[in-house]
């Protein structure tokens, strides 16, 4: 009996019996397989054809995860789709160069009502004896999104940084060495208040304005830890293995393309507008933030507010994407 079930079993068994013939060994493949094919059966049950959806869904890095893991899985579902395209069946072949510049993977990007859904989760931690966190990790996410800081930069922000009155943010130890003020809106200025009131009452002396138990700033090991928890108590119901593998970072990410997405609504001319985000967010080069364009919907990109042309230098090729 196969030890394949979704609708791919077939073409799976007959790829493999193919290898094994040629002389390869089929346990090199046949593991990434299984747990591709248990992920088509929960994601994609109806699907019939290997597309660069399911593809691109499955080869999101896992938290735990090395380089060396992520490439065995790229060899073993791109030998299946180079397998069904030489015997005529049509299908997604992942990239040679998937995995290669300085990230393998597309940033993940929130939509509203998953934002909505962490910021929730956040929002019910608990307290316990001798930490903050129920206070701090709500706090620093949104502070982290709603001004689209590094992590870093929200989990070493020193309170002598922050303007109280204007709402002002220095950001100090910067990526590129390069200082710079970035500003809160009302709503997190004065959520920034009140959890300054609460947490000066138990570290008034501390120089972080998220204080760890220690006294220092938090680690980012921490802060990953405390966003997984958040992103899965916040999708309740679903295996936390098949959910889209996010980062803290993706924050960042989600904060530059609602900026990108307001101005298109605009009818701002994105050319002339993106110095200004990439002064924001401190970046170092424009292309930098011109990369975000990358993650805009395909319906945007049409967008006749958009001069392509005046971009197209601006925009750093993403060869592991192709379409």
């Amino acid at each position: 009996m196969s030890k394949f079930t979704s609708n791919l079993a077939p073409l799976i068994e007959e790829m493999l019996s193919f290898r094994e013939a040629l002389g390869y060994v089929r346990i090199t493949c046949e593991p990434h397989l299984l747990h591709f094919d248990r992920f088509c059966r929960v994601n994609f049950p109806d699907e019939t054809s290997l597309t660069k959806e399911m593809v691109l869904q499955w080869m999101e890095r896992r938290p735990t995860e090395n380089t060396g893991g992520l490439q065995s899985r790229a060899g073993a579902i791109r030998n299946f789709g180079r397998y069904l395209a030489a015997h005529g069946i049509q299908s997604y072949n992942l990239p040679d160069k998937f995995i290669g510049g300085h990230s393998s993977f597309t940033p993940y990007v929130f939509t509203d009502s998953e934002l909505k859904s962490l910021f929730a989760a956040a929002d019910s931690m608990k307290s316990r004896a001798g930490t903050l966190k129920h206070l701090v990790v709500p706090v620093l996410l949104r502070l982290i999104y709603t001004c689209g800081l590094r992590p870093n930069e929200g989990r070493e922000l020193k309170r002598r940084n922050i303007h109280f009155d204007t709402g002002e943010i220095l950001i100090t130890g910067t990526k590129n060495h390069k200082e710079r003020i970035v500003v809160m809106s009302d709503d997190m200025l004065s959520l920034c208040k009140a959890y300054d009131v609460k947490c000066s009452a138990f570290a008034p002396e501390n120089d972080y304005f998220f204080p760890s138990p220690n006294g220092g700033a938090y680690p980012g090991h921490w802060l990953a830890e405390e966003f997984k928890s958040c992103w899965i108590q916040a999708n309740p119901g679903k295996d936390p293995k098949t959910l889209p593998f996010v980062r803290v970072y993706d924050l960042r990410h989600r904060f530059a393309s609602a900026i990108l997405n307001r101005w298109l609504d605009e009818k701002r001319d994105l050319y002339v507008m993106l110095p200004y985000l990439r002064a924001y967010m401190g970046h170092g080069e424009l292309s930098a933030t011109a990369y975000y364009i990358h993650l805009l919907p395909e319906n945007l990109v049409k967008s006749a507010g958009v001069d392509w042309s005046a971009l197209a230098g601006l925009i750093p090729e993403v060869s592991i994407w192709p379409e």
